[in-house]
């Protein structure tokens, strides 16, 4: 039995999820009044109703704590700038899916974003970083990496993207 939003609000370290998708993108609606003397907004009520980012639908809070890597942070970044093109990021295409054509290289990248036939197989890890599709006949591989903001070296935690630069590449499976 998962813990609903009465049993553990409280408890220290936990954190708000969606009850559907079990996202942390969630928010609900309040007040804050600013207070001239320290110069802070102090939250003053807080709605009944939450709403989850990733469903776009209201929802009820589960509480959890986090176990292990933010997998499913991640994932959420992922998805978000791969099929949205939301979040700091770049999308690279090889000269090979360039030379193809501007049309097979449009119909790649729409591929990319449509693409959701993860499962434990291609996706061990549950981020959404790798996929493959075919397009004209052709395997056309995608893979998303996580680098600091000045793209010098790796990025500490891919689940924060106050401080990573998504990099989604696009090649041909034979550039592998």
């Amino acid at each position: 039995m998962k813990p609903d939003e009465d049993d553990m609000a409280d408890d220290i370290g936990a954190v708000p999820r969606c009850a559907t998708c079990h996202s942390e993108r969630v928010v609900k609606d309040a007040w804050a009044c600013f207070n001239p003397d320290s110069g802070l907004w102090e939250l003053e009520n807080v709605f009944d109703h939450a709403f989850c980012h990733q469903c776009e639908t209201e929802t009820k809070l589960v509480w959890s704590r986090p176990d292990g890597p933010n997998h499913q942070r991640i994932r959420e970044l992922n998805d978000r700038f791969r099929c949205k093109g939301l979040g700091r990021g770049s999308i690279m295409l090889t000269s090979r899916i360039r030379n193809m054509g501007g049309e097979f290289a449009l119909e790649a990248i729409k591929a990319v974003r449509e693409f959701d036939q993860f499962s434990k197989d291609n996706d061990p890890w549950g981020e959404h970083d790798f996929g493959a599709v075919e397009i004209e006949g052709e395997k056309v591989f995608f893979k998303l990496d996580y680098y600091d903001l000045s793209l010098e070296q790796g990025s500490e935690n891919p689940a924060n993207e106050g401080c990573t630069h998504r990099v989604l590449t696009i090649m041909l499976a034979s550039e592998y």
